[in-house]
């Protein structure tokens, strides 16, 4: 694996009706590295947003769709997603905000 750094860790975050729902609960989704950890993501999110302390990361590995361009078959890119829960005195995320 390589050594990836915490600014190359996240890599943009995903805004969706969902998602926004979930900030109520102090969950925040991002798009991440594919060879990213659990706990790069961890660090990485203390280190870029002050004041945030996580509390748990979930992962998910997303196989990209199958596209078919006439008779020609391909996929389209492969991501994996990082649902960040901060912990209850944590400050929030200020990206988010005004949205």
């Amino acid at each position: 694996m390589a050594d990836i750094k915490y600014y190359d860790v996240i890599l943009k975050p995903i805004v969706t009706e969902q998602t926004m729902n979930e900030m109520a609960a102090k969950k925040y989704a991002f798009y991440v590295h594919p060879d990213a950890t659990k706990i790069q993501i961890k660090q990485a999110v203390e280190k870029m947003f002050d004041g945030t302390k996580v509390a748990k990361v979930n992962t998910m590995n997303c196989v990209g769709k199958v596209k078919r361009r006439g008779y020609t078959f391909g996929r389209t890119n492969a991501r994996k997603k990082a649902i960040v829960q901060l912990t209850a005195d944590s400050k929030e995320i200020e990206l988010f905000q005004g949205m």
